[in-house]
């Protein structure tokens, strides 16, 4: 007697004839490995497209073996040289250095006050009509000042004071001689109303350049 065979089963048969039942046919795995297959096949074609197009769009540039030289004929002039540079910058470090010497200088000489220069003039006043030496040459000394301080300039530094015992004014001549001893400038300075024992120190300066070097000299010394 055949007993009917579950929906979906066949029959098998064994090699002594024995009648089996094999269950239905998972059709998952079948349909899993389809869809692997075409997954890689999509990918697959992917990189081959985009390969195509990145060496459709991209160029490789083209180099000559051997570089053009370049075209002289738009240069004009010549490079300076080595000793031509040296010069040049030395040009300008000594114009910037004289620059700013001049700049000292007259920084220097902007810090006398005006009634300094009016006690000056006083004093080229009073020595005009004095003969000889002056009567006050005992008490009047010179200190030079280094030039570092002054701007480069040549200034001299008069010490005066008062020895007499009443209120005296002072007017002082130096003279700026050059190596032959020859005076190629004369400044004037002065002290007003020194108390008996009081010191004053004016400065005279000269304003010729440093080259040649001058020698500053005390001439005159009045009192008043």
């Amino acid at each position: 007697m055949n007993t009917p065979l579950p929906r979906g089963a066949h029959e098998v048969r064994g090699v002594r004839g024995v009648r089996g039942v094999r269950g239905p046919r998972r059709p998952g795995r079948t349909r899993s490995s389809v869809v692997a297959v075409a997954a890689l096949a999509a990918v697959a074609s992917a990189l081959t497209s985009c390969g195509t197009d990145s060496d459709s769009e991209t160029s490789i540039p083209s180099f000559s073996e051997r570089p053009s030289p370049p075209d002289t004929a738009s240069f004009s002039g010549r490079a300076p040289s080595m000793k031509e540079s040296v010069v040049e910058s030395a040009r300008a470090a000594a114009s910037a250095a004289a620059s700013s010497a001049s700049a000292a200088a007259s920084s220097f000489e902007a810090s006398v006050s005006a009634e300094v220069e009016r006690a000056d003039k006083a004093a080229e006043k009073a020595l005009k009509d004095v003969d000889g030496r002056g009567n006050a040459m005992s008490d009047v000394s010179t200190t030079g000042k280094p030039r570092s301080g002054t701007g480069g300039l040549l200034v001299v530094l008069v010490n005066i004071t008062n020895k007499t015992d009443s209120e005296a004014s002072y007017a002082v001549r130096v003279d700026f001689l050059d190596s032959s001893g020859k005076t190629v400038e004369t400044r004037y300075v002065g002290a007003e109303d020194l108390a008996p024992g009081e010191r004053a120190q004016p400065l005279a300066v000269s304003r010729k350049p440093a080259e040649p070097a001058l020698t500053p000299k005390l001439s005159q010394a009045q009192r008043y």
